[in-house]
């Protein structure tokens, strides 16, 4: 139920779900008591309380039935303070200041993927061609990782959300991404590039070890690429649903910014926040959630909580709803999300402007969508550019 969707939209029972309680009990594998939270201002509540609920890889670990040293390490599996050291340590780096040199890189990267398509013949796959190499160009960019590296990585960060692969499957490929990613570390020890990875060398030398930097990095890619690529894909086809919304992106400059938030907020590509396990005897909504209980905010569901926003299912670049939760909420917060608006800000708007007269090369309903999958998205999408 959380992690599936009808189309673009979630199915009719999260959304009965969420109509009959914003906190609900579950069941789920392996005896773990959990709680789904769909409701906007309960989601906002669960992911804002740091101190009463951990995100520690452990957690997980003890009730999935995994070990601890299959931990990806970085941000998102950290409680605090070891988690306010790492991201005081990443937080300069991706200040509007610092990201601001990549403007001018995201723009070459859009137009040469724009040049390359305009050069094919028949129907062109946007996931392949647009919405995967873009930010994962951007990602090496940032990082300083070698360009010819980029395939290897992008399979590595898409292989670990997809669940129909096995439940271990997703803790296989944050292995196999870590080691990669030591690697890389290693070598940037010995000549600090002008990348993330080479700054933080540079900045803080040995008070972050190279595991820590190693998961920083796998952090960094698995924020970073899969959700701005699936969130890519999905609102070329909002785009190519919505022709007049189309026109309005393509011509209007001041377009940009709403239609991005509206896609985010519309789509949620990151279907459920980090679990949390609660520390402590937890009140919300009515509901007590017990001490070690799971509980898993549905953001895709909140970002339509029809207490949050009115006719939440329809997609109006008009709507003006701030606060979405798709980039998250509190001390977990997306540290990238400025990275992936910069992105699809330059993408959408050069995308129709290079192909005003682009359309689906498929029925829509051919269209395949992901199964099972946190990060949801679509497995290609051809269009005809002319």
């Amino acid at each position: 139920m959380l992690l599936r969707r009808d189309g673009l939209d979630p199915v009719d029972r999260l959304d009965r779900t969420q109509a009959k309680a914003p906190v609900s009990k579950v069941r789920l594998p392996f005896g773990v008591n959990a709680w789904v939270v769909t409701g906007y201002e309960e989601a906002k509540a669960v992911l804002g309380a740091a101190e009463a609920f951990s995100t520690d890889f452990a957690h997980l670990a003890a009730k999935a039935g995994i070990t601890a040293e299959q931990s990806p390490g970085g941000l998102g599996f950290s409680d605090p303070p070891a988690h306010t050291r790492l991201r005081r340590i990443l937080t300069p780096e991706f200040t509007m200041r610092r990201l601001r040199r990549l403007v001018p890189r995201i723009e070459d990267i859009v137009e040469e993927r724009l040049d390359a398509m305009e050069g094919q013949e028949g129907p062109v796959d946007l996931v392949r061609e647009f919405a995967l190499p873009i930010p994962s160009l951007t990602i090496c960019e940032l990082l300083g990782v070698p360009y010819e590296d980029r395939h290897g990585f992008q399979q590595l960060a898409m292989d670990r959300f997809d669940l129909f692969a096995g439940t271990n499957a997703p803790f296989g490929a944050m292995s196999e991404s870590l080691t990669y990613f030591r690697d890389i570390v290693r070598k940037q020890r010995a000549e600090p590039g002008d990348g993330l990875l080479g700054m933080i060398v540079r900045e803080h030398g040995d008070d972050v070890d190279d595991e820590e930097l190693a998961g920083l990095a796998d952090g960094v890619l698995t924020g970073g690429f899969e959700t701005t690529a699936s969130t890519l894909a999905l609102g070329s086809l909002v785009l190519l649903r919505n022709p007049d919304v189309f026109e309005s992106v393509r011509t209007d400059d001041a377009m940009a910014a709403p239609f991005v938030d509206e896609v985010l907020r519309y789509l949620t590509a990151v279907q459920l926040a980090f679990p949390r396990f609660a520390r402590e005897d937890f009140e919300i909504a009515g509901q007590v959630i017990p001490r070690g209980d799971m509980v898993l905010c549905s953001l895709s569901s909140a970002n339509r909580d029809p207490a949050y926003t009115a006719d939440g299912g329809h997609f109006d670049p008009h709507r003006g709803a701030p606060g979405h939760l798709a980039f998250g909420y509190g001390i977990h917060r997306c540290i990238g999300a400025e990275l992936a608006r910069m992105e699809l800000r330059t993408a959408y708007p050069a995308l129709t402007r290079r192909f005003p007269a682009m359309r689906l090369a498929t029925p829509p309903q051919d269209l395949a969508f992901r199964k099972l999958s946190i990060v949801y998205g679509i497995e290609s999408l051809p269009v005809h550019l002319r």
